[in-house]
């Protein structure tokens, strides 16, 4: 990807295509409003003429010839000119401010969504501040380049243009002298812009490994509290503070230093406009009006001028962040979707010559082979890195196999719609995840049209109903961040009943147990058992004892199926179920069951 600044600003115009009209628009009422806002000086310079000339003034060659009439003929003209520069300044702020809500709320919308389908191999190489950081903080940087500062660096422009027309039409020596110190600003401005860019490029880095912090531990407050780690997080928090701060202080440095060297490239131009006009004036080469005109030009001109520093320095931070959420949209997608969906599945899964290995590490899954039946309980045991959960990975597509296919009733995965595709398999996992809401909008969050009476047969099925029923606000208690209000036990039930209520043909539970107590497990074991009647249910188990009723029990080891069976089975095998097993229930020699 390129990195330069006109790439960035090139990049951002070609993703507005649509707004191409309005900025057009809002760039003429910049232009227009400039133009009147120098015409007052012009006037004045005409009304010392009027009053120096009298009959022989500028304006008395349009044939007015009375000065009382010439000055009344001004007054009407400035009167005219302000309002429409008031106007014209009203409708470049509504124009200008208008596009930048827009083109802030659509490339946050679109950053996200685009954020939404990448893989998951993508999330494991950032943090989530620094997309936070992406997401809000460089699209508002770009917002307030949008709301002020695009529309400075057009009139400044204009101002130049237009004072720099009328100085030489009145005296082409005098802007000669006047407009030498421009290629020097101009100059200037690209060099300090040059120096700026890296500068607010680690700026923007910066501040996303703030957010990464601070997410982090606003996150994990109880485990830094239960480890007394308050002082330790911040001193780390100050000290990525600090970077940030002296971060910017550098990019301060450079875009400040600009400021005198435009005041003082100015104020040459001034002093040549003063003292050269005024020479000319002694000399009768130059009317006393016309001098007037120049000096107060001179004077609208500096003001734009000494802004542009202010200008600039936004510009570069908005190009900075620019390039970080376009970066983010030119991501590509690996996983694309199928077109194929069905009334219905099934739920025959298959598993063919399966390879898997995450990034450049050493394989997880090494030509697997095995099928899941349709309707059926498959449980599927084994070590930590024995690539259980990766199965599961592959299944719902968060990655694409390196080496061989996987089926759902005998179509290839990647033929399937991706939203359908999901929304066939329910996901139970260890580590619940709950929104900030009420328990109704938790449980009706894969099926926002389920009925009363649906959510409430979920919940009696999860066995969750009861103590729902025990919350202040039953159903519409607001449960907190990922359900904080709520205890382990109690969040996995609400996971089940979210699984339940989407209904599924096809049900995983990863882990769903491992991290809760022996009552609760014994309620989730009921409602698994009413739960995987008509279902293919896969589970991925820790604790053997939940799955002795499985019609299929898979155990991996090193990226393949060492055994398959019934509990029974197994366990009169004598291999590795049967270890395992005795391992967990310290039995010698455990009779079957």
């Amino acid at each position: 990807m390129t990195n330069d600044k006109s790439s960035a600003l090139s990049r951002l115009l070609k993703y507005a295509k649509t707004h191409r009209p309005r900025v057009i628009w809002a760039a003429i009422c910049s232009v227009t409003n400039k133009l009147f806002d120098i015409a007052p000086e012009i006037l004045i310079g005409m009304a010392i003429d009027v009053v120096v000339s009298g009959e022989k003034s500028f304006v008395a060659g349009f044939g007015i010839t009375d000065p009382w009439h010439q000055i009344l003929v001004l007054g009407v003209l400035t009167l005219l000119i302000w309002g429409g520069e008031s106007l014209f300044e009203y409708l470049l702020l509504i124009n200008w401010r208008g596009l930048a809500q827009d083109v802030q709320h659509e490339l946050r919308c679109d950053a996200y969504d685009h954020l939404q389908n990448l893989d998951i191999s993508f999330f494991e190489n950032k943090n989530t501040g620094s997309l936070t950081s992406i997401l809000n903080d460089d699209i508002n940087q770009l917002e307030r380049f949008l709301d002020g500062g695009a529309s400075q660096m057009i009139q400044t422009f204009t101002a130049v243009v237009g004072v720099g027309t009328v100085f030489f039409v009145i005296s082409p020596s005098i802007a000669t002298v006047a407009f030498l110190p421009i290629p020097v600003i101009i100059i200037g401005a690209f060099y300090f812009q040059k120096r700026a860019m890296p500068l607010y490029a680690g700026v923007r880095e910066k501040v996303g490994l703030l957010n990464t912090r601070l997410n982090n531990n606003i996150s994990g407050l109880v485990t830094i509290k239960s480890f007394t780690n308050e002082q330790k997080e911040s001193a780390a928090l100050k000290t990525d503070s600090l970077a940030y701060v002296n971060a910017n202080l550098k990019a301060i440095a450079v875009s400040s230093a600009f400021i005198p060297v435009i005041r003082m490239a100015i104020l040459s131009g001034f002093l040549a406009t003063f003292i050269w006009g005024a020479w000319q004036v002694n000399q009768g080469d130059l009317a006393v009006g016309a001098y007037g005109v120049l000096v107060f030009l001179t004077q609208r001109l500096l003001w734009p001028l000494t802004g542009l520093a202010a200008t600039v320095d936004l510009y570069e931070r908005a190009m900075a962040s620019t390039r970080r959420i376009l970066d983010l949209l030119d991501q590509p997608i690996s996983i694309a979707t199928g077109d194929k969906i069905a009334d219905s599945l099934k739920g025959e899964i298959q598993f063919k010559n399966l390879h898997f290995a995450y990034d450049s590490s050493s394989e997880i899954l090494k030509g697997l082979n095995f099928e899941i039946p349709a309707n059926k309980t498959t449980a599927l045991v084994g070590s930590t890195g024995s690539g259980k959960s990766t199965l599961i990975k592959l299944l719902l597509r968060f990655y694409e196999p390196s080496k061989g296919e996987v089926l759902i009733d005998g179509e290839a995965i990647e033929n399937w719609s991706l939203p359908f595709l999901r929304k066939q398999i329910g996901l139970v996992s260890q580590d619940v995840f709950l929104f900030h809401g009420t328990v109704r909008e938790n449980l009706a969050y894969g099926n926002p049209e389920a009925s009363e009476e649906e959510l409430l047969s979920a919940a009696s099925l999860a066995e969750a109903h009861d103590f729902i029923a025990n919350l202040p606000e039953g159903f519409d208690t607001v449960i907190g961040e990922r359900g904080q209000k709520l205890s382990g036990g109690q969040r996995q039930r609400l996971s089940i009943a979210r699984a339940i209520l989407k209904d599924p043909p096809i049900l995983i539970l990863d882990e769903a147990t491992s991290a809760v107590d022996n009552e609760t497990e014994a309620a989730i074991q009921r409602s698994l058992a009413k739960i995987s009647k008509h279902r293919t249910v896969v589970v991925i188990a820790h604790r053997l004892s939940t799955i002795v009723d499985a019609d299929q029990i898979l155990v991996l080891e090193n990226g393949k199926v060492a055994e398959s069976g019934r509990h029974a089975d197994l366990i009169d095998s004598g291999g590795l179920y049967d270890n395992l097993w005795k391992v967990q229930t310290g039995a010698s020699g455990f009779a079957s069951t």
